[in-house]
């Protein structure tokens, strides 16, 4: 019988991995607060939910792809949230970027309700949830894991089991901590080319090809030189995840010093107005300052 999934959040990545599950031949009922965004999926098959209690219903996995703790436990918790609605027996994804506390607690409420959860937040971004190109880092019990994975692999091309509930998403913010320090030393030092007369495009050939060079600072360096922010990854939510980074990695005695430098540099560009441009547009700010 095929599977029936039901998916919460219809945002930059959340559509993609509504289309994969549609073409992979699963039964998709979404869920998005703004109601007319899914329509085009309506168009493509999907059954559009009116609540998260009505998109999990008659679902045999719930996936939530929302933005942060907040829509997380606005999208499970409540009359109409997810968490009332499934069935029993049902598996429960949480793929958003959120703290380990808020897994634990949901954790804790899935229990309540006879519900097992898993947390599976993803890396990549909206070309790679587009092309079912994702990896998910998955938390939670190895045989539950195995009763979600037709439905992960639709989408994905690696599932990795880090350990228990909680272990997937610590696992992404430690990744994405990495990830927001190297964008925001990139801005820092493309602004420093920029200003200091150096030939841009020869100078991002020494970087690229050397020590420095990584697929991100590739594929940003490219963005900010073209002054292209088209979203891959939401300003706004990089901001977020270095936030949950440190607070989560200071429960354990460790302090993200970086992180806080980085996220800093995140406010600021927020607060010139690029919060819903790609995460690469944090140059910005030190582009203004030049002029």
């Amino acid at each position: 019988m095929t599977q029936r999934v039901a998916i919460l959040g219809l945002g930059t990545m959340g559509m993609g991995m509504a289309r994969n599950l549609l073409k992979a031949g699963f039964s998709v009922a979404a869920f998005n607060r703004t109601h007319a965004k899914g329509a085009p999926l309506a168009a493509a098959g999907a059954r559009i939910a009116g609540t998260p209690a009505e998109a999990a219903s008659d679902a045999d996995v719930v996936i939530s792809m929302l933005s942060d703790d907040d829509a997380s436990r606005s999208a499970w918790t409540g009359e109409q949230g997810a968490l009332a609605g499934a069935r029993p027996g049902a598996v429960l994804v949480e793929s958003s970027t959120v703290t380990p506390a808020w897994i634990a607690e949901l954790a804790g409420l899935a229990a309540a309700r006879g519900l097992s959860l898993l947390d599976a937040p993803v890396t990549g971004s909206r070309v790679q949830a587009e092309g079912g190109q994702l990896n998910f880092l998955v938390g939670g019990d190895a045989a539950v894991l195995e009763r979600a994975r037709p439905v992960l692999a639709a989408m994905s091309k690696e599932i990795v089991h880090l350990g228990p509930v909680g272990s997937g998403a610590r696992m992404k913010l430690i990744n994405n901590f990495l990830c927001g320090v190297q964008v925001a030393s990139l801005a820092e030092g493309m602004a420093w080319i920029e200003r200091s007369g150096l030939d841009r495009e020869q100078a991002l050939k020494v970087l690229c090809n050397g020590a420095p060079g990584s697929p991100l600072l590739n594929a940003l360096s490219a963005r900010m030189a073209a002054a292209s922010y088209d979203v891959n990854f939401l300003l706004s939510l990089m901001r977020k995840d270095l936030s949950y980074a440190g607070a989560d990695a200071a429960t354990l005695g460790v302090e993200l010093r970086t992180a806080k430098s980085a996220e800093e540099r995140f406010v600021e560009a927020a607060a010139a107005g690029y919060a819903d441009k790609d995460m690469s547009a944090v140059i910005e700010p030190l582009r203004a300052r030049q002029s």
